[in-house]
């Protein structure tokens, strides 16, 4: 038998490392080639490692969150032969030789006596704990603070225990630890009446994976891009008598349109007059670069947690092309299918919180993109026509710009520009 190490290939990103997120198996398991043995996550997407060869897995190289160097060993296991790790197979032998050397000799059962005088100390410790009469919890004046040791208080703060909750049955009604011990048995007085037991568990989950991508890419965007954000009220009536209509006619043979893929014409439409919205900016070089090429990055919720999948080249698609590549996406994202490529390279982004919907946002912008749009709840509302009050879909919309680079007045001229395209959609399918 042999130890063969497989090491943390090289994912082809240009990446140094890549983090552990889970491990498909566990020391003991035996495993066939190709098998899956962990996932690794780089800053665009999780990839699977596989097996190479058949056996038993022997040792594993760190635990979900860690951050394992590209060519580092990934994990040993144990084959049929040699093995391709010499120093790796020596090692427990090596280590089993020196245990059963240091191995202290066996000790000689203890005399009679002894084991009665040890059996009966417990039952004599026991004795005053038992008769200690329990705690009355007086209330405390405002102000007053509870008396008990340094030791009492730090395990009270540890375990998250309010000490002027805790009943004290030691002199001048000091805390004890035996009152904490009752306190965490039984709960405070008033909880022992009512029957409830106050909530005191804690829990640590380790921030991994896809969460500490988007916890570090929003953390960027904050920290580096100097936001501004503008609110403004959208008549979206008119085109949504037009999606209805034409639902109507095309959706069996075409598929149904949301409101998304209009946004995203309308975006297309806006972009032409202001090229500097599309861009990416480049803040350690000085560059903002601009693209004629529109890829609009749609923001989507999965199990994993927040993704950006692309619908490229949105300028050279209709309506129902951008919707059906928006459903592509999603689903593929939802799954977590999506290629590296298609969740990379946007230039501007949507973002929306679907069904639940909300008033107004505040979007972070996808550095390092200069510019997000945000689509809000839509709510028939009464709107002044010059004569009276009309009934009206209405919906607000979000957007966020970089204002290192996008100045007040022009974002505002692009937010005007997306509410005359929405409340008229007709002018979204003139071309010049």
């Amino acid at each position: 038998m042999g130890i063969f190490t497989i090491t943390l290939p090289d994912i082809g990103e240009g990446i140094a490392e890549a983090e552990l997120t889970e491990w498909n198996v566990a020391i003991g398991d035996e495993v066939q080639d190709e098998d899956v043995l962990g996932t690794v996550m780089t800053d665009k997407a999780a990839v699977e490692i596989p097996s190479t060869v058949a056996g038993k897995v022997v040792w594993l190289c760190g635990e979900p969150g860690d951050v394992i160097a590209i060519g580092a060993k990934f994990i040993q296991i144990e084959v049929e032969g040699e093995g391709n790790d010499a120093a790796a197979t020596e090692a427990p032998k090596a280590a089993a030789a020196k245990t059963e050397a240091e191995a202290p000799a066996p000790e000689k059962p203890a005399p009679a006596k002894e084991k009665s005088e040890a059996k009966a100390q417990p039952q004599l410790q026991s004795q005053p704990q038992a008769s200690r009469p329990s705690a009355a919890h007086r209330p405390l004046a405002a102000g007053e603070k509870p008396l008990a040791s340094p030791a009492v208080r730090r395990r009270a703060q540890d375990a998250g225990i309010d000490l002027r909750m805790v009943g004290g049955s030691g002199p001048a009604g000091r805390i004890l630890h035996e009152d904490l011990d009752a306190y965490i048995e039984h709960g405070p007085p008033t909880a022992r009446q009512s029957g409830r037991m106050p909530a005191l568990g804690t829990r640590d989950i380790k921030v991994v994976g896809m969460r500490r991508r988007i916890a570090e890419k929003m953390a960027l965007s904050k920290a580096r891009i100097p936001h501004i954000t503008i609110v403004e009220e959208v008549d979206v009536t008119a085109v949504e008598e037009l999606r209805g209509q034409l639902n109507a006619v095309h959706a069996a043979g075409r598929g149904k349109l949301t409101l998304l893929p209009f946004v995203m014409r309308a975006i297309v439409m806006a972009v032409r007059e202001q090229p500097e919205m599309n861009a990416l900016y480049d803040d350690e070089a000085g560059v903002v670069r601009q693209y004629d090429a529109v890829h609009i990055g749609i923001a989507t919720q999965t199990p994993a947690g927040l993704t950006v999948p692309v619908a490229r080249h949105t300028e050279a698609r209709s309506v129902w092309d951008c919707a059906a590549e928006v459903v592509r996406l999603a689903e593929a994202a939802r799954e977590g299918k999506a290629s590296r490529e298609e969740l990379s390279g946007s230039t501007i982004t949507i973002t929306s919180l679907g069904p639940l919907g909300a008033i107004a946002t505040t979007p972070i912008i996808n550095h390092p993109e200069v510019a997000i749009v945000g689509i809000n709840k839509m709510a028939v509302r009464p709107l002044w026509d010059g004569k009276e009050f009309q009934p009206r879909k209405v919906m607000n919309i979000s957007c966020s710009f970089d204002h290192r680079v996008i100045d007040g007045w022009d974002a505002a001229v692009f937010v005007q520009k997306l509410k005359s395209l929405l409340e008229t959609p007709a002018l979204m399918f003139v071309e010049d």
